[in-house]
């Protein structure tokens, strides 16, 4: 599992279905959902 910071709940919070995915300036992101809350998180970096 990914960790990345999720807004809502203001912790670092594991990523439920991470994906990776381009940005739009090029560099590579996880998106993925809290696993608490549901809320979408990213991260940017390689998986």
């Amino acid at each position: 599992m990914v960790e990345g910071h999720c807004m809502k709940c203001k912790e670092k919070r594991e990523m439920k279905d991470a994906t990776q995915v381009k940005m739009k300036n090029g560099r590579d992101a996880i998106k993925g959902t809290c696993s608490t809350c549901g809320c979408g998180m990213y991260k940017i970096g390689k998986l």
